[in-house]
């Protein structure tokens, strides 16, 4: 009668209602009983000790071109997330032309960090579509993904070059809605888009042209389908986010959609400033507006080596310049000399207090590696310098391939994060996974919340966290039949021991195609992942059947649609 039965669990069913002890029964991909359950079936698990709850959804990923190579998103499979979103930030790799391709491949390695040797090995280029696209990753998926289409590409799209230096005409508008159906037909979940990334010239993002009026008229289109609208706002400026804010509610009033921006960080000199940007959200709220904040759970956490740009200097002009723009001999050369050398450690000092907790975490010499773990504070102690100049040196003698680690620079104050991951208007997310993968790990925020602010510290309940990154998540994305443990949803289900449940320690992995490398952590106390009522992951077997899907949004049903009615 069933094909796969869960026993002797905690069911945690995504409501945030308690907990309960219950088998769960699957017959093909959806739940079809849950209860006590005398009859077989086919394959058996035994849940003893361990909670039942809905598969994770990550509503702010990069794994766009990640999944052409692995359609498991590894590992984010592991650490029992089921659904992914990609295509945040104005950036899908849909519809794109021919022509354009290295535009676009150049905007994610700027702004997301992914190697261009990762895309020119790992990536062939089949497609132009939205729907070539979504074909093209279906081929082996074992996680669900509901993709959004980036504004920057759909620019690109009907605008070309142009979209690069101007606002839009009425023909170009109206030609970017058409294309936007197009794209929302085929399996898109809704439009994303940037107020502050910059492309590999340094230069704004397509999106960052278009005006009022093609943001609304692409709302618009939006509204046809009830469909969520995705910003990353001008963040580091609490007025200019606000801006954005008021702007989203409105879109949001007069479209009857869902609308989201992220990121959302609280660090101890922007308290009063978050305190700020969550009233405003009340405010709007209040007014029927659905502008969801998004926040991350972990704090800030930053890699880096001088063999690739890292966004951690940006705020230095020319050293970033010289890491985006020169050549590895290029900049052995700016360290070796004395005079460029001295200007760019002049430029750094505003920020002297940050370069002497940085952490040497990866060297290849011989002499170094006894170094591994220390500060470059007790470094240049040792070595009679300055921690910038021990840096600089250790750098040099390890061929740019030194690797550091700016521990905890922001995010980090349990309180505040705590107030505001529970927060009933805030939306968890933006883990950005699969991008930033030589910065940081994008994995196991859903072990941090469950292991830091659940069991450790006891912010939140078991069952409200659950909520908040399943059936809150699956409501405001408008993603049908997921997001709940309930007879006729679709099976997407993660087993995890809550005594143990927790990301594990950063490590580096060599798994990007082009011999590339990343950061990433596996998860500690998940049990079993399951994917369309097939077991997708296990601790036992690892990775195992495909069963994902493409999740187009619900069109024109759900409580924002309903309200615009």
């Amino acid at each position: 009668m069933y094909d796969l039965i869960i026993r002797n669990g905690t069911v945690v069913d995504g409501t945030g209602l308690p907990a309960y002890a219950a088998d769960v029964a699957v017959s093909g991909n959806r739940i079809a009983r849950i209860g006590r359950i005398a009859e077989r079936a086919d394959r058996e698990i035994d849940a003893a000790g361990k909670v039942v709850s809905p598969g994770f959804i990550d509503p702010h990923t990069h794994f766009d071109a990640q999944l052409l190579w692995d359609g498991c998103a590894k590992p984010a499979l592991s650490h029992g997330v089921t659904t992914i979103v990609p295509g945040n930030c104005s950036l899908s790799l849909a519809p794109l032309k021919a022509s354009q391709r290295m535009k676009l491949v150049g905007m994610f390695n700027q702004i997301e960090e992914m190697p261009l040797k990762a895309f020119k090995e790992g990536v062939v280029w089949d497609w132009e579509t939205f729907a070539e696209y979504i074909a093209r990753i279906r081929k082996g998926l074992a996680i669900n993904v509901a993709p959004l289409v980036g504004h920057s590409v759909l620019r690109l799209w009907v605008m070309d070059g142009a979209a690069m230096e101007r606002t839009a005409s009425d023909a170009e508008i109206a030609e970017m809605q058409s294309v936007l159906r197009e794209c929302l037909d085929a399996g898109a979940v809704g439009l994303s888009t940037s107020y502050v990334d910059m492309d590999e010239t340094l230069q704004p993002v397509p999106s960052r042209f278009a005006d009022a009026r093609e943001i609304d008229a692409l709302a618009s289109v939006l509204s046809e389908y009830g469909r969520i609208l995705q910003i990353v706002p001008e963040f580091y400026d609490p007025d200019l986010t606000i801006a954005r804010l008021d702007q989203l509610a409105e879109i949001s009033l007069k479209h009857g959609i869902a609308t989201t921006f992220s990121p959302v960080f609280v660090n101890a000199d922007n308290t009063d400033a978050v305190e700020r940007v969550m009233a405003r959200v009340d405010e709007q709220f209040a007014r029927g507006a659905r502008v969801w904040p998004q926040v991350q759970t972990r704090p800030i956490d930053i890699s880096f080596c001088f063999s690739v740009p890292s966004l951690l200097f940006f705020r230095f002009p020319g050293w970033y310049r010289l890491m985006r723009f020169g050549t590895p001999e290029e900049i052995v050369a700016a360290f070796s000399d004395p005079e460029r050398r001295a200007k760019l450690i002049a430029e750094a000092k505003p920020y002297q207090a940050l370069w002497p907790r940085l952490i040497l975490r990866q060297a290849a010499t011989e002499a170094n590696r006894k170094l591994v773990g220390k500060t470059l504070g007790e470094i240049a102690e040792t070595r009679g310098t300055s921690p910038i100049e021990a840096m600089i040196d250790l750098s040099l003698e390890e061929n740019l391939e030194a690797h550091f680690l700016a521990t905890s620079m922001g995010h980090n104050d349990d309180a505040r994060v705590g107030g505001l991951l529970k927060h009933p208007r805030v939306h968890i997310g933006a883990s950005d996974g699969g991008a930033h993968i030589l910065s940081f790990s994008t994995y196991g925020d859903t072990g941090y919340l469950f292991g830091h602010f659940v069991r450790e510290l006891k912010t939140m309940r078991l069952e409200d966290a659950v909520k908040k990154i399943t059936s809150d998540t699956a409501a405001i994305w408008g993603i049908p039949d997921r997001g709940l443990l309930q007879v006729g949803y679709v099976a997407d289900i993660a087993i995890f021991d809550p005594q143990t449940v927790d990301r594990d320690v950063e490590r580096y992995q060599w798994d990007v195609p082009g011999d590339g490398s990343r950061y990433v952590r596996d998860p500690i106390g998940v049990d079993t992942v399951i994917v369309g009522g097939g077991i997708a992951w296990s601790a036992a077997n690892g990775y195992q059947e495909a069963r994902g899907d493409v999740l187009p949004g619900a069109r024109n049903t759900g409580p924002f649609r309903e309200a615009a009615e």
